[in-house]
């Protein structure tokens, strides 16, 4: 496993473990807790490096164990050995692509939980119908990867399928695999609400946001701070400072100063330049946030109903095409059904850096 290009280099994990054993160090240190914020912090980096860690490990094992299977039938052949060999070849190549897969996604949100809106187009029932048809389908996809899912809040249909929806993913990486499914979804189909059984093109707009912890905690560390002391200026006079108690502050990280030399003693003046700087991260953090979700929403009036990302036919012939990716699946009721992930792979491989299209 070594040799291939699926192995760990690949994944960078080596960098991965020389984090994760530093991080495991600082944890069984006696002052850990003593900045709480930091050290939850630093827990969350060491479960998320465990889960990139450990799932290979045992992908690495499973797969010393069927080389030593191959050769042992090399030596002597037993056909159920042989057929239990295949099945877990399958699964290993399988869990493999899951593997390749997740390691995509690699967006600042990717590992959130998933907020799903979906919304019928113009074109009454038929179009209702259509949007709770993708609901069921997302429904069934989570439902498939061992997710969570929850309708949070659903305007139904006149006389059957919805207006309208909004659904909670939770699983690791819900967002990052659903933010591709973004988009108008087309329906082709006789419809079954057409007296006369005529062909109807119907539209659904589907809508992802990462669910957002809306909390926003401000934590600044001793190592990202500079801190520089100089003489307060001030008009003289027998309170004239003598000592260096004005204070400066430089976050590294954003570039952010800040300084107070109200106060004689450096101590407060550090107090309350520290506050100041707090309250100027938390503010930027505030202005990152509306930045974003003005972007979001932008996005999500971009949707026209004339731009469909895929579409689905049902007759005269049967045929999932996602016209991003140009992936075409005939076997429609199985998609509908919640197998997407082809659609969800090709397009993340065709978005990952250094993948060109045409």
């Amino acid at each position: 496993m070594s040799d291939s290009p699926s192995s760990g280099g690949c994944f960078d994990l080596d960098t991965r473990r020389v984090t994760l054993s530093t991080r495991e160090a600082q944890m069984g240190e006696s002052n850990f807790w003593d900045v709480p914020d930091r050290a939850r912090e630093v827990i969350s980096e060491v479960n998320t490096i465990k889960n990139w860690v450990e799932p290979f490990d045992r992908l690495e094992a499973k797969l010393r164990e069927m080389i030593e299977l191959d050769e042992l039938l090399q030596a002597e052949p037993d056909a159920e050995l042989s057929a239990e060999l295949d099945r877990d070849l399958s699964s290993f190549e399988e869990q493999l692509r899951g593997y390749e897969l997740r390691s995509m996604l690699q967006g600042p949100d990717d590992q959130r939980n998933a907020m799903v809106e979906i919304s019928a187009g113009a074109g009454g029932t038929e179009a209702q119908d259509w949007a709770g048809m993708l609901l069921r389908m997302y429904t069934r996809w989570a439902e498939r990867r061992g997710f969570s899912v929850e309708v949070l809040d659903v305007s139904e249909g006149e006389e059957a399928g919805i207006k309208g929806a909004m659904l909670e993913v939770k699983g690791e990486y819900a967002y990052g695999f659903l933010r591709s499914e973004a988009g108008v979804h087309r329906l082709v189909r006789i419809s079954p609400f057409d007296s006369q059984s005529r062909r109807h093109t119907s539209f659904a707009s589907v809508f992802v946001y990462p669910d957002v912890d809306e909390e926003i905690n401000i934590e600044v560390r001793d190592e990202d701070i500079r801190m520089d002391v100089f003489r307060a200026s001030g008009a003289g006079g027998q309170h004239v400072n003598k000592t260096s108690s004005a204070v400066r502050l430089t976050h590294i990280p954003s570039g952010i100063v800040t300084s107070c030399q109200q106060q004689r003693s450096q101590h407060k003046n550090k107090e309350t330049a520290l506050k100041m700087l707090k309250n100027a991260l938390y503010q930027r953090e505030v202005e990152a946030r509306e930045a974003k979700k003005a972007e979001i929403d932008s996005a999500k009036t971009d949707v026209s109903f004339g731009n469909q990302i895929r579409s689905y036919v049902f007759q005269p012939y049967t045929m999932v095409n996602d016209h991003r990716t140009e992936l075409k699946i005939t076997d429609v009721g199985k998609v509908m059904d919640g197998a997407i992930d082809p659609f969800i792979e090709a397009y993340l491989k065709r978005a990952a850096p250094g993948v060109h299209t045409a």
